[in-house]
């Protein structure tokens, strides 16, 4: 899978994303301006000592974005969708984009998307969820629909062992 972040604001909420980016094998594609710089402290805390495992790519616009990744389907998450996220099959190579915490992706890309635009389902009286939190519920369900392919899918206790039934 492949997450983007079209000007990311919040050094800390990219700092998670980037995290469950790695724990999910996920592909952070960042397009700028951000607003900081990927060493700051905020974004090495979120991350934690995760951040040197993340694939991530840095992209000028939206434009370099599309060049470098030709024929990529891109779904769009904005409040401003049809539809649910979960309404849609996502492939194990789908893109899903994400728009700065502040405004969300700008219309001007929005109407070239229409078909795979999608939203979480919330009530009316919020503007929007945070958004790693976005991020997180709208991956898993992607990876989810493909069987969370090549994902660790049982737990082992530390020090005991679970009782036999």
């Amino acid at each position: 899978m492949n997450i983007i972040l079209h000007q990311p604001e919040i050094p800390a909420n990219t700092g998670n994303i980037g995290r469950t980016c790695v724990a999910t094998n996920t592909v952070l594609h960042l397009i700028e301006p951000l607003g900081f710089r990927l060493n700051e402290k905020e974004i090495k805390r979120a991350g934690m000592d995760y951040w040197e495992h993340l694939d991530v790519r840095r992209y000028i616009n939206f434009e370099e974005f599309l060049e470098k990744n030709p024929g990529a389907k891109i779904y769009m998450a904005t409040t401003k969708a049809h539809k649910s996220y979960t309404e849609v099959a996502f492939g194990p190579d789908d893109y899903i984009m994400f728009g700065k915490e502040s405004a969300g992706i700008p219309e001007e890309i929005l109407v070239d998307y229409e078909e795979t635009c999608i939203r979480i389902p919330m009530l009316p009286q919020i503007r929007s969820l945070n958004l790693s939190n976005s991020v997180s519920i709208v991956l898993y369900e992607a990876l989810r629909q493909n069987d969370f392919a090549g994902m660790q899918m049982e737990g082992e206790l530390h020090h005991l062992q679970w009782k036999e039934s």
